[in-house]
């Protein structure tokens, strides 16, 4: 873990409110993880505690950093306003996250709305030694448009929308059940909504397919120092800033249709 201040290269509006920033990091972007996030402080002092920010994606080679984020508070809004060129303190990488030491496997990426965000760099660590298949899912075309900024070719990405404006019409799920009919898959990734991971990880269980899950809770600390974003799991409470936030399904998730099959992280 570092604390250094990053130059922003660039801070772009994506559409609605989705923003992209890339940062250079030279300490950091080099130890930079898919599925890990970093704490950014905002300039305005009022505003004590950082964001947590999940690695949209890592350029090591040429120490670049880039988060997507949605505008959905006073931090973030203000986020929107940093130029080119200022100076941004970053605090990371932090937290555990994705295995992406795999080789030969089939693997299903599930994404839904910002849940797509970590999601970018975990296809770029795995790509090259296995066939990677995506689902991007989100209520309409501008909750799905973060993956036009994916290396992937987009002919290859399954999509899901809400109203049908993009892909199939319907959410992740069902596409991943559709998916599954015809082919099998080794293990899956997922990010999202809390109750369509739920679902993921139950289809995955029925398939026999390891299933890991990033979870998305609020954080003050984001070093295991408080208990602000710990959670209910079947090992006890996790802090999902240090044990998470990516787990294994089984963990988080009840995925035994038979008994309850609420999100077991309490959120």
């Amino acid at each position: 873990m570092f604390l250094e201040d990053g130059v922003i290269i660039e801070n772009k509006n994506m559409g609605d409110n989705y923003y992209l920033m890339k940062v250079k990091a030279v300490k950091s972007a080099v130890a930079a993880k898919a599925g890990q996030f970093y704490m950014i402080k905002c300039h305005n002092g009022i505003r004590i505690l950082g964001r947590p920010i999940s690695i949209h994606y890592a350029d090591q080679e040429n120490h670049m950093l880039e988060f997507y984020y949605e505008v959905i508070g006073e931090g973030t809004k203000e986020f929107t306003n940093y130029k080119i060129g200022e100076e941004i303190r970053l605090q990371g990488p932090l937290g555990t996250g994705f295995d992406t030491e795999l080789k030969g496997k089939k693997i299903l990426v599930v994404g839904g709305g910002m849940g797509m965000a970590p999601l970018k760099y975990l296809v770029e660590s795995v790509k090259n030694k296995n066939t990677v298949t995506i689902i991007a899912a989100g209520r309409d075309v501008g909750a799905v448009r973060i993956a036009d900024n994916y290396h992937f070719p987009k002919e290859d990405i399954v999509f899901a929308t809400d109203d049908g404006t993009v892909g199939l019409k319907g959410n992740a799920v069902d596409a991943m059940k559709e998916l599954l009919s015809k082919e099998k898959y080794d293990i899956v990734y997922t990010c999202g909504p809390h109750k369509m991971m739920e679902a993921v990880a139950r289809v995955a269980s029925e398939h026999n397919m390891r299933c890991q899950i990033s979870l998305e809770e609020k954080m003050a600390c984001g070093v295991k120092a408080c208990v602000g974003c710990s959670i209910k799991t079947k090992e006890g409470m996790k802090r999902v800033c240090a044990d998470g936030p990516v787990f294994e399904a089984e963990v988080i998730v009840d995925v035994n249709p038979k008994e309850n099959t609420g999100c077991s992280c309490g959120k």
